[in-house]
């Protein structure tokens, strides 16, 4: 393993135990097994360590949501399935990164005073990849959204059910609930904008009809000259 990739594996370890404010530099660097100024060497403050280390979880969180919604995908899921897949994907990896530490709470707040312009980064990121899917999994199944509404906004809908799930169960916990309800959520978001596509039945060209009916005519006629004539009663 590369000595940046074991600091910021060290320094994960070191956030969930003791949170973001009582940590130190120096804890980084021995549970890294490096010197305080081997550490240096690749970053130069705790902010910058710990910066570092959301922009990873950021990074797994992004992969971990791609893997989730093809694999369902792959599998014919639904509509529903996929997307639900995808934002639960990636939550769940999020979750994981700083699963079992008291400090959760802290750590979710630090990250956003931190590392705000990295949330802002990945929150564009992770709605660009909501948008690609939605207009995947319309065109492959067939399906088509709502009248006045586009993937952009089915994705901006779905983010925003994210942030308000968010807000019932601070720092995501107790991650079960969190997941539960956010599942609910995106579902009845789904439900409501998503629907199959109607293709029109075909209609038999108007000469068609013209050279049916002509067929029967002549077909009468024919039956006509070959039915035998009566003499006219005298």
């Amino acid at each position: 393993m590369k000595a940046r990739d074991r600091i910021l594996d060290a320094a994960m370890h070191v956030f969930r135990r003791h949170g973001f404010r009582r940590s130190s530099i120096e804890q980084a660097a021995e549970a890294a097994g490096l010197t305080r100024q081997a550490l240096y060497h690749h970053f130069k403050s705790k902010e910058a360590v710990f910066r570092a280390v959301i922009e990873q979880l950021h990074e797994n969180a992004l992969a971990a949501e791609i893997a989730a919604a093809n694999a369902v995908e792959n599998a014919g899921g639904s509509p529903a399935d996929v997307l639900v897949a995808q934002v639960i994907g990636r939550l769940r990896q999020v979750i994981a990164s700083f699963d079992g530490s008291p400090h959760i709470e802290e750590l979710f707040s630090e990250h956003l005073v931190q590392a705000r312009d990295l949330y802002q980064k990945y929150a564009a990121f992770y709605g660009k990849q909501l948008v690609a899917t939605i207009e995947r999994v319309c065109r492959k199944q067939p399906l088509i959204l709502a009248q006045g509404m586009s993937s952009r906004d089915l994705a901006r809908c779905i983010e925003m059910a994210i942030s308000g799930t968010k807000s019932v169960h601070p720092a995501m916990q107790p991650a079960d609930a969190f997941l539960k309800d956010l599942e609910i959520m995106v579902r009845t978001l789904v439900a409501g904008a998503v629907s199959p596509s109607q293709k029109p039945r075909p209609v038999k060209p108007a000469i068609a009809k013209k050279s049916t009916r002509a067929t029967l005519e002549i077909a009468n006629e024919h039956d006509d000259d070959q039915r035998p004539h009566r003499a006219p009663p005298r």
